[in-house]
């Protein structure tokens, strides 16, 4: 089997090599019928790039590395699979780190990924304000934060969801539908997303005279323990008049919901129920799960995209990117 060069590549099309170097970076001036044409030849020739020849070259990996806390979640996993799809079209492979939300694991990481020379990375998510000392000074890998502050704001770019208006909505919608006494379900509040939808959730209460207090609207739960029941009904005993709850995620909405379904407290007729992230498995719930949506599919096209123009300096660094969410009414907080 011939072995063809980019030379021959130039000779057969009857172009000049830097026009088929363009044609393959998709990347500069050249006419439709030149770029069908060269690539062509390229088909039939069967020719391969030299990626490895290429990236020395350029001093680029075309590799992107991905910061992920937990995998297993849906929002998490929904925003990395968008990531990773939109990165293949723009001929960039990932490497998806999940960090188990260990800062050792994460440090870890970075090392590995640091290594391998990768252009840029992606950190979703994560409970502490997310910092990169590159130990590398030849190459400073620029980064941005999805959901995760960054501790030096002016060195990246911050992609958020709204996650006060996705819990403040929440919240008015429980009243709105005859809600007294709404309370929030959280098992953290160091996050980022965390603390905007607390802050939320407490303004939606003060902006209808619902004063609010921590021993009464605030439950604290955790998926991940085993007394999740026990606690909860710990709260309710002590805080009979709960009639509303806004869940920090549909991971801990839907065991409330099946915490209070087994104890025979109706939902919605008892207490009314809302999550956050609409995952798949709220919809076929009995009731089926209201709850906040977020936009993943523009999350990840801002991130990509921010990403690429700091790869390409271009990108404007400091700036900080709200996706606006929606929040999707199904049976468990209508009346």
């Amino acid at each position: 089997m011939t072995n063809y060069s980019i030379k021959d590549i130039a000779e057969i099309a009857g172009v000049s090599v830097a026009t088929v170097s363009r044609v393959i970076n998709d990347n500069g001036r050249f006419s439709e019928e030149t770029r069908k044409k060269v690539l062509k030849v390229i088909e039939e020739t069967g020719y391969k790039m030299n990626y490895s020849a290429k990236n020395l070259r350029m001093n680029k990996s075309f590799t992107i590395g991905i910061l992920v806390p937990d995998i297993s979640n849906y929002f998490f996993s929904d925003v990395v699979q968008r990531l990773e799809e939109i990165l293949f079209a723009k001929g960039y492979s990932t490497i998806i780190c999940n960090t188990s939300r260990s800062s050792e694991k994460e440090l870890a990481y970075l090392r590995i990924l640091e290594g391998k020379g990768v252009d840029g990375l992606i950190v979703i998510s994560g409970a502490e304000a997310f910092e990169f000392a590159s130990s590398n000074a030849e190459k400073k890998i620029p980064y941005i934060c999805i959901d995760r502050e960054p501790k030096m704001k002016e060195d990246t770019i911050f992609i958020s969801s709204n996650h006060y208006q996705g819990a403040f909505e929440s919240t008015e919608e429980l009243i709105h539908e005859g809600c007294q006494h709404p309370v929030i379900a959280m098992h953290n509040q160091k996050s980022t997303s965390a603390k905007e939808r607390l802050k939320g959730f407490k303004d939606a209460l003060k902006k209808n005279s619902i004063p609010f207090d921590q021993k009464q609207h605030l439950l604290a739960v955790d998926i991940e323990q085993s007394d999740f029941e026990e606690n909860l009904l710990a709260f309710l005993k002590k805080n009979p008049s709960t009639d509303g709850i806004f869940s920090i995620n549909d991971l801990i909405a839907l065991e409330l919901m099946r915490s209070l379904k087994k104890n025979q407290i109706a939902v919605p007729h008892k207490i009314k129920l809302v999550g956050f992230d609409d995952t798949a498995f709220g919809k076929y719930t009995t009731p089926s799960l209201s709850s906040v949506k977020q936009n993943t599919d523009l999350i990840a096209n801002y991130a990509v995209e921010s990403l690429l123009e700091l790869i390409n300096k271009k990108g404007e660094l400091g700036r900080q990117i709200i996706v606006p969410v929606s929040l999707v009414l199904r049976e468990s907080s209508i009346s």
